[in-house]
Formats: structure tokens, C-alpha cells, sequence
């Protein structure tokens, strides 16, 4: 009979922790979770005062946003009645994008970072109010439309870069993972409010098109107040390099490392092929699902619902070892839903089926986003976002010319197939 006195005792359970690993070659060391996180982990970027004030206003503001958007799409499908259209108005506010994120970037590594999203988030305000008024008084026409789609697309490509790499700045690296994901949370919490309300509130006639504009605008105010009560550090250069200097530091940073490089490819065509799927979310709501603004809005809803369980099941995972697969099944399920969802003509059905495009579209964007950072050096973020930003949404606008021009000549369904397949 063995002597149990001589058995050693068993080895003590280290508490939850992160190793320290070698990178890629130029990359930081990446961060992994070597035991099980606990729930409160998953919401950890809450516990800084200065993301608490960013997630607050930013929640506020994206659903006042979330809410023109349906409501901008429903009012140019009314006064046109055009598929293409809906693709070109969207293509004009994205061509901003393309052609100033980069430089956008480089300047947010230049100057004070703060100023640059207030005064972004001021000429968004402002530019809804002017929407509102003209729909207020029956006076707006599409090209006032696509001017004022311009003039904000002008302001989303100097704020999405810069607001991009203010988040290290709100929550430190080591919660920089947690932070976008809980980002990637609220930026769905109002994906899925904002089209909820603008369905219900289109169709209520004291409201309607205007009242949504002009909520929009108010919204900015909570972002805006967010920023001003802020206590953020200076990391501009004390002798800041010029503008072009920037952008091919950041150019030749992203050509030097491979993984960051591929990721940014990837992530560009999937921008240009599937990103415009919900530009034709109105056509699909009137001729496929025979709905109306309230259909248009419960698309846009369980899109965004999916896309919120995707983003918590990123803030719970947090800097997950498997970060490649993540992205791969993200990518390659988007694209298997879509197409089944372009071909369905039951309510039910296409609901179910924008909660699993939701998660995907989550699950490989917000991934790519945390690679990318994650190996961003602080001199170069703003630039480094600025060609990561180029590549999500500088290519929209080609996606939804095309998109617009296939529904166009053949249907809603083969163009979004097309682009998934």
C-alpha cells in the first residue's frame, strides 16, 4: 500500500493573468490571457474616468447618428425612387474618406487631439440642424442632400482616425483591447436604438424625417461636453515633423510589418465587396420583405443587435490567443450570411440572418482594429489609423457605386450576393 505521507502536495493555481510574448518582428510584445478572465474583465476600459466620459457621450451621439442615416436613406429613396441613387449618396459621403483620412491621421499625431473632435463634432451638428430646417419646411431637394452628405463626410475623415487613436490615450495598452471592444458595444447598442427609433418616429407625422435630424443634432452636445471635461496627455512631438513626412512614416511602418500589412488588404476588400450591404436595406425592406420604414428599421436594429453580441463576446474574450481565426471566421461567415440573406423573402428569416452578419462583421472588424493598434507605435497611431481607416472605409465609396449600379441594372439580391461570393 503506497505511503500517502510521502506524496507531494499539488502544485498551487495561479490567480487569472497575462503573459508576456515575443511579437512579429518590429511589433510590440503581444499581450495573452493565460487563465480564465473574470466577467468584470470584460468591462475594464469603465473603470478610467476619461472612457467612461468618451463611452457616455459617444453612445448619445452615434444613436442621434444611427437615426439620420435610416432616416436620410428612407427621405432620398422617397424623393427618388432610385436605387443607384441610394449608392451614390452614399459613395459621396465616403469620398471625403478616401481621399483625407491619411493626411487626417498624420495631423492627429501633430496637433491636440481633443480640439480636432470637437470642432469635427460642431460642424456635424450643425450640418444636421441645416438638414432639419430644410426638412422642417418641405424645402429639401437631393442635391442639398448630397452637398450636406459631402460637407459630413468631410468631418468623418478627420474624426474617425484621430478619435481611433485617442482611445490608448483614454485607457492605456492595457486595456486598449477591452476599449475597442467595449467601443465596437456601443457603437451597437446605437446601431440597434438608432434605427429602432428613426422607424417609429419616421412614420409618427409631428416628428417624422426633420424630428430625426434634428435629434441628431441636439445628440452632439453629449459628446461634445464629454470631450471638454476630459484630462487627456500631450503626446504631440515637441517638434512635430511635417504632414507628408508623417504619412510615409506610417507607410513604411505598415509595409514593414507583414501580419498588419495583410490585415489592412483583407479588411480593404471586404470593404469595397460586402461593407455596402446596408445601403440597399431600404430596397430590400419595400420590394423584398413588402414592408415599409418600420421593416427598414428593424433590419438596421437586428444588424446592429448582432453586431453588439459579437462586440461583448470580443469584450469577454480580450486579447484572445487565436486572434488570426477570429478574424478569418468573422470574414468568411459575413460573407456566407449575406448571401443567404439576399435571397430571403421571410421577415423572420432575414432578421435571424442580419443578427449572424452582425456578429461576423464584429467578430473580424474589431479584431483587425486590435491587431492593428497593438502594434501601432505612439508616434505613428494617428498615421497608422489614418491607412487602417482608408482601407474600412475609403473604399465604401467604390463598394456602394457598385452595389447601387448592379441593383440598378439587374436586383437588390444579385448585388449583394455578387460582392459576398
Amino acid at each position: 500500500m503506497a505511503n500517502l505521507d510521502n506524496i507531494p502536495p499539488a502544485p498551487s493555481v495561479p490567480p487569472p493573468g497575462i503573459a508576456e510574448v515575443p511579437g512579429d518582428t518590429f511589433a510590440e510584445r503581444r499581450r495573452l490571457v493565460t487563465a480564465r478572465l473574470d466577467w468584470r474583465q470584460a468591462f475594464a476600459a469603465l473603470r478610467h474616468r476619461n472612457y467612461r466620459l468618451f463611452f457616455a457621450g459617444q453612445l448619445i451621439s452615434l444613436t442621434g447618428t444611427w437615426m439620420q442615416a435610416v432616416a436620410q436613406g428612407w427621405l432620398v429613396y422617397q424623393m427618388t425612387g432610385n436605387e443607384f441613387m441610394l449608392g451614390f449618396i452614399a459613395f459621396l459621403g465616403m469620398v471625403p474618406v478616401t481621399l483625407l483620412t491619411v493626411p487626417a491621421g498624420a495631423l492627429a499625431d501633430r496637433f491636440d487631439k481633443r480640439r480636432i473632435l470637437i470642432a469635427t463634432q460642431l460642424t456635424g451638428m450643425l450640418l444636421a440642424l441645416l438638414l432639419a430646417g430644410l426638412a422642417y419646411t418641405d424645402s429639401v431637394r437631393i442635391w442639398q442632400v448630397a452637398t450636406l452628405s459631402v460637407l459630413l463626410g468631410i468631418a468623418a475623415a478627420f474624426d474617425i482616425p484621430t478619435r481611433q487613436s485617442l482611445v490608448v490615450d483614454l485607457v492605456g495598452r492595457d486595456n486598449l483591447a477591452n476599449a475597442i471592444a467595449l467601443n465596437s458595444t456601443m457603437f451597437n447598442i446605437a446601431r440597434i436604438l438608432g434605427p429602432m427609433l428613426a422607424g417609429l418616429l419616421i412614420n409618427i407625422p409631428a416628428i417624422g424625417i426633420a424630428g430625426c435630424f434634428l435629434l441628431n443634432g441636439l445628440s452632439y452636445l453629449a459628446v461634445i461636453l464629454g470631450y471638454s471635461l476630459m484630462t487627456l496627455p500631450d503626446r504631440r512631438p515637441a517638434t512635430p515633423a511635417p504632414v507628408w513626412q508623417s504619412m510615409v512614416a506610417a507607410t513604411r511602418f505598415v509595409q514593414q510589418q507583414p501580419f498588419v500589412r495583410r490585415i489592412i488588404t483583407l479588411v480593404a476588400l471586404f470593404s469595397l465587396l460586402v461593407f455596402p450591404l446596408a445601403t440597399l436595406f431600404p430596397v430590400f425592406a419595400r420590394q423584398s420583405l413588402d414592408g415599409d420604414a418600420r421593416t427598414y428599421g428593424f433590419l438596421g436594429t437586428a444588424n446592429g443587435a448582432g453586431a453588439l453580441l459579437g462586440a461583448l463576446t470580443l469584450a469577454f474574450l480580450g486579447d484572445h490567443p487565436h486572434q488570426r481565426r477570429q478574424f478569418f471566421i468573422g470574414l468568411i461567415g459575413f460573407c456566407l450570411s449575406t448571401i443567404a440573406f439576399a435571397f430571403s423573402t421571410n421577415l423572420l428569416l432575414s432578421l435571424g440572418l442580419l443578427i449572424i452578419v452582425g456578429w461576423c462583421f464584429i467578430t473580424a472588424l474589431a479584431t483587425a482594429n486590435t491587431v492593428v493598434q497593438h502594434r501601432a507605435p505612439d508616434a505613428l497611431r494617428g498615421g497608422v489609423m489614418g491607412i487602417y481607416t482608408l482601407a474600412f472605409l475609403g473604399l465604401a465609396p467604390i463598394g456602394n457605386l457598385l452595389i447601387g449600379a448592379v441593383a440598378k441594372q439587374f436586383s437588390a439580391p444579385v448585388a449583394c450576393a455578387t460582392g459576398a461570393g
